[in-house]
């Protein structure tokens, strides 16, 4: 099956050849030539530039139309379809006036001038929806239709490329326990973009994962999401860009990058890290507590073996390289808790077979 951008190509070279053939026709006493001669050679060139140029004036345009618009929050479309019409009202508004002007001026203008406005209008409103929406907020009470009651907190959290990529943001939103905006930047989209087209398989299929799941915060109505356009010219890393855009919104940051996460709290920007948090609920082990385990690989050290709980975390078992591929019961000798996660270093239980 032909895929549509094919079919243009095809449908565009046609089209340019009977426009060349036409021009060609007109060439002819310029250049001296037979009219079959020069409406051929431009046929060839129109031939040429349809199958060339076809599908970047029709189904690339579309293309990059829907992309933006399936990207862009509610609060950011509503706001540029409020700014569209806006302008055009007032370049319809002043093109009356300048059209009585004599000349092309009259003619030219007003058509220009509300197509300036128009493209202004758009700009602006987009850019600045936030600003517009806390503005009505503030002075009229207006709150966005979509927030559910259970998670009407006026705060907004700023997403990272990791804990999208990671997905369990999906979850916890819905849980209903962040209380606030989810704030996702372009910048952290077009990385994840990036991510995407990545001709390493590994990078291409997290990439991936994280635009499924921000695709699935974006059609959960209960999660309120808002894609923003702040970007900062002269600023290449997108964590210096994240921690930049939490101080100008005086707004927390949720990643699990542990390297984002200490450049973010030397500069007193408060950080959520999902790790953390999976750390604060995860089944608890005090040293002396018995359970079983299955030992999947061995470890670093000499004699030990490896397994890990049902929530990820990992149990180092001394003496458990003899028991691979088995489960065993062990007793736990003391836990390590850190950003990145918990580890559980344990020993054989006596009664292990």
């Amino acid at each position: 099956m032909l895929s549509s951008e094919f079919g243009f190509r095809i449908a565009g070279m046609f089209i340019f050849a009977l426009v060349g053939a036409r021009i060609g026709v007109d060439a002819a006493a310029l250049f001296g030539l037979p009219i079959a001669v020069t409406s051929f050679i431009f046929a060839l060139v129109g031939m040429l530039f349809g199958l060339i140029i076809t599908p970047w004036i029709t189904i690339r345009p579309v293309r990059f139309i829907r992309k933006n618009i399936g990207e862009m929050s509610i609060d950011v479309l509503f706001m540029a379809l409020i700014g569209l019409l806006l302008g055009l009202l007032i370049g319809l508004l002043l093109a009356y006036p300048i059209s009585l002007l004599d000349g092309p001026l009259g003619r030219i203008l007003p058509a220009a001038l509300t197509f300036v406005a128009a493209y202004l209008g758009l700009t602006i409103f987009s850019i600045r929806s936030r600003e517009i929406w806390t503005f009505l907020r503030d002075q009229w009470g207006l709150k966005a239709a979509r927030r559910n009651l259970a998670m009407s907190g006026d705060r907004e959290l700023i997403l990272d490329t990791s804990v999208l990529i990671d997905g369990r943001i999906v979850e916890i939103a819905e849980t209903g326990f962040l209380g606030g905006t989810l704030i996702v930047p372009r910048f952290v989209l077009s990385e994840l973009h990036q991510v995407a087209d990545s001709s390493d398989p590994l990078r291409r299929a997290r990439g991936r994962r994280g635009l499924a799941k921000l695709n699935e915060l974006q059609r959960n109505e209960d999660v309120p999401l808002r894609i923003v356009e702040d970007d900062f010219e002269g600023v290449s890393e997108v964590d210096d860009k994240l921690v930049i855009l939490a101080i100008q919104m005086e707004a927390p940051i949720i990643t699990n990058d542990y390297n984002l996460n200490r450049v973010a709290e030397a500069q007193n920007v408060p950080v959520l890290n999902i790790n953390l948090l999976a750390n604060a609920v995860r089944a608890v082990f005090i040293p002396g507590e018995s359970f079983p385990i299955h030992i999947i690989q061995e470890g670093k050290d000499p004699d030990q073996g490896v397994g890990y709980l049902e929530d990820g975390t990992m149990v180092v078992i001394a003496g458990g390289k003899h028991y691979m591929d088995r489960t065993v019961n062990v007793t736990v000798t003391r836990l390590i808790n850190k950003p990145t996660g918990r580890m559980i270093f344990a020993e054989l239980s006596n009664n292990s077979n």
